[in-house]
């Protein structure tokens, strides 16, 4: 059954800000990695900075939705530097029980490609 994103605090993503982010200078006609319905893992590491993969996806498995757009790398941006790579951000379904053990709902997450490996080592 369809059901409208959210964001994680529960609202649903406004129709302005997907026209924001569909009209981003950061997107580009360069060809996507992963396409909706692709198997990914997320890979596992713990960088002595900020980085935006949340300690419980680390590891895990999901199915990419959709892409979201080119955007400078947050782990690198948010160390106050202006050279961080521009990289694709994908919608990655995860089901509540691969993340938490529990539930039986779907979280979607915005992750950058370089969070992303194939499932099962393809590329």
């Amino acid at each position: 059954m369809w059901r409208p994103r959210t964001t994680s605090a529960g609202s649903t993503r406004s129709v302005r800000s997907w026209t924001a982010r569909a009209s981003s200078p950061w997107r580009t006609s360069m060809t996507d990695r992963y396409r909706p319905g692709a198997h990914v893992r997320t890979v596992r590491h713990d960088p002595p900075h900020h980085t935006r993969l949340p300690r419980y996806a680390r590891g895990k498995h999901g199915v990419v939705v959709e892409p979201e757009g080119r955007h400078p790398l947050a782990d690198v941006r948010s160390q106050g530097r202006d050279d961080a790579p521009v990289e694709q951000v994908y919608a990655v379904r995860f089901a509540a029980r691969e993340l938490w053990g529990e539930g039986d709902h779907h979280v979607v997450l915005d992750l950058w490609e370089s969070y992303l490996e194939w499932e099962d080592g393809a590329s």
